[in-house]
């Protein structure tokens, strides 16, 4: 998968893991371990989600079984460069925008979605139209959309077949937009705080987990600071990764 993304076990369990939780794990088949033209296991979920697309800042009208807890309901983290949001990206919207920080050479080298807007308009639509197990996002940091991310169910994922997933496992995947944003140390400080969103608002969650690739030293270190831990390395279809796991068990510690 992807990453700019800036994307082991402690022996904790999930913080609620009981048979209902490995029912849904069960139950909701993990997609076919196939690539995406650029050679990325599909993110697409199986069946066409039953909750409206929400607006920005919104929450629209999420359905019960909604499969990450109503992302765009989660409100603001705060931060020492302001209030961050994750926005679930709108395409009709947001596409220009996406696209462009695809075809930044820094970002495409990870991301691999360089090309016109039909390109990452396909890879945000098979999200946008599947069940919900990934949720793509615009970050917006005090007003301003600086960054994206995909947010998903690691558990429901082709990821969980390279290690030892549990219940709720959250993946997290991101690009920072803007040049002038990279290497200052933000990378972190919003991995902090999306991490923490989810522990927050995801009580099932247990673990968030992120998969970048190992050459990507600069993601890697991103996670290290915003209080992830390295796992271990994962031989997926398209890369070699580092398995970033930050644990709710150590979110006070790390």
């Amino acid at each position: 998968m992807p990453p700019t993304d800036a994307s082991t076990d402690a022996g904790t369990e999930p913080a609620t893991a009981g048979a209902t939780d490995f029912e849904e794990t069960l139950d909701l088949r993990q997609p076919d371990e196939r690539g995406t033209p650029n050679g990325r296991p599909a993110r697409a979920a199986a069946a066409p989600r039953g909750d409206a697309h929400p607006t920005a800042g919104g929450a629209g009208t999420p359905t019960p079984e909604d499969l990450l807890d109503h992302i765009a309901a989660w409100g603001p983290a705060a931060t020492d460069t302001g209030a961050f949001h994750l926005v679930p990206v709108r395409p009709q919207h947001d596409l220009t925008l996406i696209s462009r920080w695809m075809n930044d050479p820094a970002v495409a080298a990870f991301w691999e979605l360089a090309g016109p807007p039909s390109v990452t308009d396909a890879h945000l639509r098979a999200q946008c139209d599947g069940d919900g197990r990934s949720v793509p996002c615009l970050g917006v940091l005090a007003g301003t959309p600086m960054s994206y991310w995909e947010i998903y169910r690691a558990d429901l994922d082709p990821l969980a077949r390279h290690y030892p997933a549990r219940p709720h496992d959250t993946g997290i995947h991101l690009l920072i937009g803007g040049a002038a944003d990279r290497g200052r140390g933000l990378g972190s400080t919003l991995l902090r705080a999306v991490a923490d969103l989810v522990l927050d608002h995801r009580p099932s969650c247990a673990r968030v987990v992120a998969e970048p690739d190992l050459r990507n030293t600069p993601s890697i270190s991103a996670f290290l600071g915003a209080g992830f831990r390295f796992a271990e390395e994962v031989d997926l279809p398209d890369k070699r990764a580092a398995l970033m796991i930050r644990d709710r068990a150590l979110r006070d510690l790390l």
